[in-house]
């Protein structure tokens, strides 16, 4: 599985590198390491929606605070289903 975060500006000033921390937080606590790939990507064109997020293609907006129930829907279930 595929988890890319934006670091545009506009991402950036919303947080994104705290949601980037957070991530990886989750992964290895999750011990996914292996089994998730965690990667930046410059604008994805929806800045307006916060900090945009991609799960195999499929966007997102998330915060920091939102991350780990994010992950443990939309990553840890469909990862370890």
């Amino acid at each position: 599985m595929k988890i890319t975060v934006c670091i545009g500006s506009s991402c950036h000033i919303k947080g994104s590198r705290e949601v980037v921390e957070a991530f990886q937080e989750q992964i290895k606590a999750s011990g996914l390491d292996d089994k998730v790939e965690l990667s930046g990507t410059f604008c994805m064109g929806n800045c307006q929606k916060g900090v945009c997020v991609t799960v195999d293609d499929e966007l997102f907006s998330v915060s920091a605070d939102t991350v780990p129930a994010f992950f443990e829907e939309h990553v840890k279930a469909k990862v370890t289903a």
